[in-house]
């Protein structure tokens, strides 16, 4: 019975041909061993499983290759190409980072490297998961990777490219590799598949490449797997049941159970989906991913980025014609707040099912918030309500009194509601007042000679309702007051033993007009200090000043000569400091007796 190889190493490419969806970087590395132009460091990075480690064994097979083709590939015929293929090149050095990643295997290759090939041009060196070496191995290796011998090639592979020094960047040739596609993926399986004369379906090979997300070795690994599960027989049902993926036509009942708010039909397929075991995380996340491809379809342009099996694809495409977007948008920010909160609750089943409660009343929801273009909730009925209206005509009426005016229409009893409209004395009354009677005063209008009369009586009476006698009371501001009412306040302060008392004695006053002055302070927290008694203190000097008018503003002004100079409490430290200043023996005195200072 032979040993069996898994499919990942027993098919992995031996030419740059056979790489699958590396076309660019194969293309250049030809192109580079055609033309002798081959940089003395490489850096390839990628996501796992994408052949960076394949690409680089090719590369130190086609460079020592004795008969190389026209198209820069290796002869696989040569005595360079056999003992490569066998595991006994003396020219391919191999190390693991990731178990070794010390200075002392990093020096141990580097004395490798001064000894000259014996056979071939080239010694290749490849490191793979270099990101593992620690900082002194980087740095052991900074040198001999600037500045290698002319034979000397180093391949450093890595999935993480951001972990890398960027002394080492800079001195690589780096070729970054890219997620292999779902379609040369399916592709390659199916090449596979009929050498190895395994009978699959192309949907399931399609499940499984969706499943690898880019990664070809995944995507190998599951495809022995299955075919071990199976028998050597791949289909759509068994893939899905030995992957544990939902398949998507439960995905498409939830939504027409969603459309028609059919709240019942949508528990129960869930409880049918959970009965098979499937974990609630991945209903949401399955469910999340569908409406994501229907989202998609809604433009022909973005059809392009559908994920899904070809038999569902014009499913997909009908499905989204009949759904709205702002169904789909609003549905998937329920769905990506209920997967991140799922690890959060404690009854998983619970939590599942509120969401797809959401997602039946959701429809609802965005119709009672979108109708007539209102935003608030609409009442729904059962029939429509009829009412009468009666016209009712409006007419500007004039009233005499400025303070208060009732208007009681004439059919209504006395004890019913009246209209009152009060104008205060310090508004401006020059505007009419506008009043809605009944029906029966339309005809009592208001004639041109009593309009000017009445206006004439409000302003005489706005003249003299005591608002002369006010700004009669108003004082100019004087600084010695305004100092003086000051003061007071700061007493007061001190007194309450309010922190507020040392910033108002540090502020500078400066009156700007007879009404409005300005308190100038060295910093914010002054200023902060002051606003915050703002309400107080205007009250307080309103009434000391006698200006009902005063305003006043508060200021920083970091440079001012002006301000009354401050005593600063000095600590041991500086005081010892000033003294020494002034008395250079102190320090003298403080070596000979050989003094600790205790600050």
């Amino acid at each position: 019975m032979d040993k069996f190889i898994v499919s990942a190493r027993k098919y992995r490419p031996q030419t740059f041909d056979t790489v699958v969806g590396q076309s660019h970087i194969t293309t250049t590395l030809r192109n580079a061993i055609k033309n002798q132009q081959l940089a003395h460091a490489f850096l390839f990075c990628g996501p796992r499983g994408v052949g960076k480690t394949t690409c680089a064994r090719i590369l130190a097979k086609t460079i020592n290759c004795e008969q190389p083709t026209k198209d820069g590939e290796a002869c696989d015929k040569c005595q360079s190409c056999t003992s490569f293929n066998d595991g006994a090149s003396m020219n391919y050095f191999e190390l693991d980072a990731a178990s070794n990643n010390s200075v002392d295997n990093i020096r141990d290759l580097v004395d490798q490297v001064r000894f000259v090939p014996q056979t071939g041009r080239y010694k290749v060196y490849v490191i793979d998961e270099v990101h593992m070496l620690s900082s002194s191995a980087f740095n052991a290796f900074l040198k001999t990777l600037e500045e290698p011998p002319p034979y000397a090639i180093f391949i450093l592979a890595t999935t993480e490219k951001h972990k890398i020094l960027p002394t080492i960047l800079s001195r690589c040739q780096i070729f970054d590799f890219k997620r292999i596609t779902t379609n040369d993926t399916v592709q390659h399986l199916e090449e596979i598949c009929v050498k190895e004369e395994i009978t699959a379906e192309k949907a399931a090979l399609q499940i499984i490449a969706q499943k690898s997300e880019g990664c070809m070795r995944d995507a190998l690994s599951i495809l022995d797997k299955i075919v071990s599960f199976t028998n050597g027989e791949l289909n759509y049902t068994n893939t899905l049941e030995h992957l544990n993926i939902l398949d998507a036509d439960y995905y498409f009942r939830i939504l027409e159970y969603m459309q028609a708010q059919d709240l019942a039909s949508a528990m129960l397929i869930y409880d049918d989906i959970n009965r098979k075991g499937f974990e609630g995380d991945l209903v949401l996340n399955g469910l999340a991913e569908f409406i994501r491809n229907l989202l998609v379809c809604k433009d022909e342009k973005a059809a392009m980025l559908l994920e899904a099996v070809e038999s569902f694809k014009s499913r997909y495409l009908d499905t989204a014609k009949k759904v709205s977007a702002g169904l789909l948008v609003s549905a998937l920010n329920i769905l990506n707040e209920a997967e991140i909160n799922y690890k959060s609750a404690r009854n998983k089943r619970l939590h599942v099912e509120l969401t797809l409660i959401k997602l039946c009343y959701l429809q609802q929801a965005l119709d009672l918030t979108t109708d007539a273009g209102s935003s608030g909730k609409k009442k729904i009925t059962e029939s429509a309500l009829g009412f009468r209206t009666r016209p009712i005509r409006q007419l500007v009426q004039k009233l005499p009194a400025p303070q208060t005016a009732v208007l009681q229409p004439t059919n209504t009893p006395a004890s019913g509601a009246k209209l009152i409209i009060e104008t205060s004395p310090n508004q401006a009354t020059e505007s009419a007042v506008t009043a809605y009677i009944p029906e029966k005063k339309a005809t009592e209008t208001a004639k041109p000679g009593n309009k000017l009369s009445a206006l004439d009586k409000i302003r005489k009476q706005y003249t003299g309702n005591g608002n002369n006698a006010n700004e009669k009371a108003i004082i100019p501001l004087e600084m010695g007051s305004l100092q003086q009412a000051w003061e007071e306040y700061i007493i007061r302060l001190k007194a309450d033993r309010n922190p507020a008392a040392q910033p108002f004695s540090l502020a500078l006053l400066r009156i700007r007009d007879a009404n409005s002055f300005e308190a100038v302070t060295a910093n914010n927290i002054e200023q902060k200090f002051i606003e915050a008694e703002r309400n107080a203190l205007f009250h307080f000097l309103q009434q000391r000043l006698q200006n009902k008018l005063l305003q006043f503003t508060v200021t920083v002004e970091e440079k001012t000569d002006d301000r009354a100079p401050v005593e600063v409490t000095l600590t041991s430290k500086e005081q010892f400091m000033k003294m020494a200043e002034q008395y250079p023996l102190i320090w003298e005195l403080k070596e000979r007796l050989r003094l600790e200072l205790d600050y």
